[in-house]
């Protein structure tokens, strides 16, 4: 009969680390969720963890009680002594790696706001450069807790202090991948925003801005009927000199055919120019029109958070509120690397 590895378990120390000292000097993990009390007097089923969530946390968002609810009943019923246990420092930058002792247990004096309990041995400390980009993004785990399934063998490695080479990075994969997550979720971001917090009209103001930012000025119309042009953007004072650029946008996020791009093309002069900006996308037909027409420029929701990035910069506080962004870097993968 094979033997079944025991589970290996994710924890953070909250959100800023705080539970640190906690975890470290007294030789424990924890977890909060202060308004529960004693939890092993809970009936020990997840329907009775989610009903009892819900009636302390009844300021929490939906989706936000099974998810509250399934980390308490994994920490007091499905963790177990002998299971491992991952906790990623923020303070020293070091993984630590430790083996449950014990079964669950409250501590109503907890002073620090983590009163569920277990104690737990630390058995090693590994750098997170040990790691693979994988790894490390697997226990970055939004979570309290959470199981590490993906890259387990990699930490019971370390763990076990295996001739384990770490990956090359020009050879990991997974750096493409968590710099694509980051991006993607950025984007989404972007656009969400854009939608719930500018929707009509604010939408053209916020699109004249970032006309502004690269450079042009800018006159919006009223709102309200507008013959079809929302923005006349152009680079002199009096908006004389040409360029000048008629521009609509859409704050929908579904698709922008070609009966409004060509709507749009039937308001713009011969020396002046259309462009036509969308949170969403633009159909075939309307991409197909617009590549005929040499004065005429379509930017969907991905162009347009390109657009953001670049000038991010040259936003005013207003809109820097409404898109909170700080700049980050992320890692670029280098093709044709060979080691």
């Amino acid at each position: 009969m094979t033997k079944t590895e025991p589970n290996l378990w994710g924890i953070h120390a909250g959100k800023t680390g705080d539970a640190d000292s906690l975890f470290l000097k007294k030789h424990c993990i924890a977890i909060g969720w202060t308004r529960i009390g004693d939890a092993s007097s809970i009936k020990p089923d997840r329907e009775s963890f989610k009903a009892k969530v819900a009636a302390l946390y009844s300021d929490a968002k939906p989706g936000a009680i099974p998810n509250y609810a399934g980390q308490l009943f994994r920490f007091v019923h499905e963790m177990k002594p002998g299971d491992l246990v991952i906790y990623p420092s923020k303070r020293d930058r070091e993984v630590h790696l430790g083996r449950i002792e014990g079964g669950y247990e409250y501590d109503a004096k907890s002073e620090i706001g983590y009163p569920h309990r277990r104690k737990v041995t630390w058995l090693k400390d590994v750098p997170r450069t040990h790691f693979s980009q994988g790894a490390l993004y697997e226990i970055g785990s939004a979570m309290s807790l959470f199981l590490v399934k993906n890259f387990a063998d990699e930490y019971r490695a370390a763990l076990e202090s295996k001739a384990v080479a770490p990956m090359p990075v020009a050879q990991d994969e997974s750096v493409a991948a968590v710099a694509e997550d980051i991006e993607e979720t950025t984007r989404d971001f972007v656009l969400k925003r854009l939608a719930q917090e500018l929707k009509g009209h604010p939408f053209a103001d916020f699109v004249a801005h970032l006309l502004n930012a690269m450079g042009y000025r800018t006159r919006v119309s009223p709102e309200g009927p507008d013959g079809g042009i929302d923005i006349v953007a152009h680079k002199d004072e009096l908006g004389f000199e040409p360029p000048i650029i008629k521009v609509q946008v859409k704050s929908s996020e579904g698709s922008i055919g070609q009966p409004d791009v060509s709507a749009l093309y039937g308001n713009v002069g011969p020396q002046e120019f259309g462009l036509l900006v969308t949170l969403g996308r633009f159909t075939p037909q309307a991409k197909t029109f617009a590549k005929s027409r040499s004065n005429l420029r379509l930017v969907d929701g991905d162009d347009l958070v390109k657009l953001v990035f670049e000038h991010y910069d040259q936003f005013d506080a207003r809109y820097k509120g409404v898109l909170p962004l700080k700049r980050v870097y992320v890692p670029e993968v280098i093709e044709g690397v060979e080691e």
